[in-house]
Parts: structure tokens; C-alpha cells; sequence
């Protein structure tokens, strides 16, 4: 039995406030479980140097955590922030990216910040989810001030963290799950069934690839699911 009573195949709670933030395109909190996370969609009417002239736009990430979002503080410092941190804000926008038509919306950017406010596993796929449910908020903003004519979005898409604990296969790992994991992974796909992500480590033994496939399957599960949750509070249809 896991901590939290659900079974090995269950996603923990997710709730949603839109609007959290004032003043930005699109924003919400975003609590899945015990982790929670703070995402707002900016535009701005400027690309990066690099697609200047190109007639397309961009879609970027930031990520942070506020020094006591986990047990113990961490540095406020920008400047301190490490490859981790890095590596997740470029996730963020990357997988963002290939479901938004960047040629739609003309030489403009997204930018996306998630914040984590409480950690308890699963940080980077909550800020994922968060992304692109602000992502589309601000879309729909901006086409009701007819900046836009239609909302840039190809496909749905949402991300879940898998994993093999003591032997079992287990979804949407909590913190005290991802830290004793043998495999910890984490899988993005769109609403189509397509992989826009796999992140995978073993972290004590190799894991075979029926192993794997069984964590897929796992994950497609819960992404499905998630993903029914983004329709409901998006209401748009794609």
C-alpha cells in the first residue's frame, strides 16, 4: 500500500485555480497531491536574436522553487541555480514547442514561468501541465482581444513521472517514492498517443525493455487521464 492509499496505477489529485495571478496573459496554481506550482504565460512582441525576420514566434520556460518549497532551503540566488534547473526550464519549453503552431502568432513569444511553491515529487511534469494549461489561457486571452485569430495549439499534451519501487511499477511518484526509486522516469505525450519525452534513469539495477514497456503503458494511463482534466478547465476543443 502506498503512503497516500492509492493504488499503483493512480495519479494523485489535481486541482486548478485559474486567474491566480493578476496581471499576466494566463495564469493558475496547480497542486497535484502535495506538490504545488505556480505558472503564468507571458507575451511579449519580440523573438529571440536568433528568429528575428524568420516571421515565426517562440514559446520558452523559466523554473524555480522558493528556498522552503522542499524540506530543506534552498538558495533564492538566481546566479546559484544549477544544471538542474536549467535542464528543466528547457524541457518545459521544448515539449511546449511541438504542440503550439509558432508560425501562427507572428514574430511574438510565450514565456512560461513555473514556480514551485511545495515540492512532493514530480515538480517538472506539474510545471508541465500547469505550462500548457497557462499557455492556452493566454491564447484564448489574446484571441478575445483579437491579437490572434484562432488559438495556436496542435494537440493536447500532458507529462507524469513512473517508476519501479521495491519491485513494483508505480505512477506519479510522490517524493518518498521518487527518492528510494530503482527506475524513476518521466514521460510527456500529446492526446494522440504520441511521446514528445522520455526521461529515464536506473538508478540502482538496468531494467529490461518489457520493464519499460510496462512503465509506458503506465504512463499513457495517467496521461489520459490528465489530459481529460486540461480539457475541462480549457474548454477548447482541438
Amino acid at each position: 500500500m502506498r503512503a497516500d492509499k492509492r493504488k499503483n496505477n493512480e495519479i494523485r489529485k489535481i486541482k486548478v485555480e485559474l486567474d491566480y495571478i493578476r496581471h499576466a496573459e494566463g495564469s493558475c496554481l496547480i497542486e497535484m497531491g502535495n506538490t504545488r506550482v505556480v505558472c503564468t504565460a507571458t507575451f511579449e512582441n519580440k523573438v529571440p536574436v536568433f528568429l528575428k525576420g524568420m516571421g515565426g514566434g517562440w514559446v520558452t520556460a523559466e523554473y524555480g522553487m522558493l528556498p522552503r518549497a522542499t524540506g530543506i532551503r534552498t538558495y533564492r540566488d538566481q546566479t546559484r541555480e544549477g544544471g538542474r534547473v536549467k535542464e528543466i526550464q528547457r524541457l518545459i519549453g521544448r515539449v511546449l514547442r511541438t504542440v503550439t503552431d509558432l508560425r501562427a502568432f507572428g514574430e511574438s513569444t510565450m514565456k512560461i514561468d513555473c514556480d514551485v511553491i511545495q515540492a512532493d515529487g514530480g515538480t517538472r511534469t506539474v510545471s508541465i501541465i500547469g505550462g500548457f494549461i497557462v499557455l492556452v489561457e493566454a491564447f484564448k486571452k489574446l484571441r478575445t482581444q483579437r491579437v490572434i485569430h484562432s488559438i495556436p495549439i496542435k494537440d493536447y499534451l500532458a507529462a507524469v513521472s513512473i517508476g519501479i519501487v521495491e519491485g513494483e511499477k508505480l505512477l506519479d511518484l510522490a517524493f518518498s517514492e521518487d527518492s528510494k526509486a530503482e527506475v524513476d522516469m518521466n514521460v510527456c505525450m500529446t492526446s494522440a498517443g504520441k511521446i514528445v519525452e522520455i526521461q529515464g534513469t536506473a538508478e540502482k539495477e538496468p531494467f529490461f525493455t518489457t520493464d519499460l514497456d510496462g512503465m509506458l503503458s503506465l504512463a499513457k494511463k495517467g496521461i489520459i487521464e490528465i489530459i481529460e482534466i486540461e480539457k475541462e478547465i480549457v474548454g477548447i476543443i482541438i
